[in-house]
C-alpha cells in the first residue's frame, strides 16, 4: 500500500472548491469511487501577526473562522499533483497542510 491522507482546513464557503479541486487532482479514490473525502466542522482560531496580508481578519486581532476540516486518501504518486491544487485553490494566505503516510493491513501484523 503506497497511500497518504491528506488534511488541510478551509472556511466553509470554500469547502466545496476544495474537495472538488482535491478529487479532480487525483485525491478521495477508493477502489472504483473516486473524489472521497470527509470532513467535520469546527473553528479555527489565529492572530495575523505584522507583514501579513490575511484573507479574514485584521492584522494583531484574534480572529475566529467557522472552518471545514477536510480529509482524503491519496496515492503516494498523486501527492504533488493534489498538494499543487490545494494551493492553487485555498483562500488562506499561509495554508493548513497535514500528511500522513497510511500503513496496510499487513504493516501493522
Amino acid at each position: 500500500m503506497n497511500l497518504v491522507k491528506i488534511i488541510t482546513f478551509v472556511p466553509i464557503k470554500d469547502a466545496n472548491k476544495m474537495r472538488q479541486a482535491m478529487g479532480d487532482a487525483g485525491a478521495g479514490v477508493l477502489g472504483k469511487y473516486h473524489h472521497a473525502s470527509f470532513s467535520t466542522k469546527g473553528i479555527g482560531r489565529f492572530i495575523p501577526g505584522q507583514g501579513t496580508q490575511p484573507t479574514i481578519g485584521k492584522v494583531g486581532k484574534l480572529t475566529e473562522v467557522e472552518e471545514e476540516r477536510i480529509e482524503v486518501i491519496c496515492d503516494k504518486e498523486k501527492v504533488k499533483d493534489v498538494v499543487a491544487a490545494i494551493k492553487k485553490t485555498h483562500p488562506y494566505e499561509e495554508i493548513p497542510l497535514e500528511i500522513y503516510k497510511l500503513l496496510s493491513e499487513d504493516e501493522i501484523g
